[in-house]
């Protein structure tokens, strides 16, 4: 397994940005897809967005397509998601996650590596 740890969150106006960082060791990033996923309160984690190893394929839920950019720094073992126009509902914890493999994915299931965390929180 990879293991990987989030930064970058915090409190934002609406309307606002916030660059996560997620950052891997243990094994060759190289190897992994990476996805980000996020939890709010009270509600099941959804699929936000991932990027293959050759970081020339991405794939984003409908909620964040336009405004999330995902992408990744093989050379430094991180993938970031760079959040723009954020709104209150995308206030939640973010999770970064890692697969073995080139196939980008959209099941939470389909990770094998997870991070801790890092929340984001955008006010109104």
């Amino acid at each position: 397994q990879v293991h990987l740890v989030e930064s970058g969150g915090g409190l934002v106006q609406a309307g606002g940005s916030l660059r996560l960082s997620c950052a891997a060791s243990g094994r060759t990033f190289s190897g992994y897809t990476m996805g980000w996923f996020r939890q709010a309160p009270g509600k099941e984690r959804e699929f936000v967005s991932t990027i293959n190893r050759g970081g020339d394929m991405t794939f984003y839920a409908d909620s964040v397509q336009g405004r999330f950019t995902i992408s990744t720094d093989n050379a430094k073992d991180t993938v970031y998601l760079q959040m723009n126009s954020l709104k209150p509902e995308d206030s939640a914890v973010y999770y970064c996650a890692a697969r073995r493999g080139s196939t980008i994915a959209t099941l939470a299931g389909l990770y094998d590596s997870w991070g801790q965390g890092t929340q984001v929180a955008v006010s109104s």
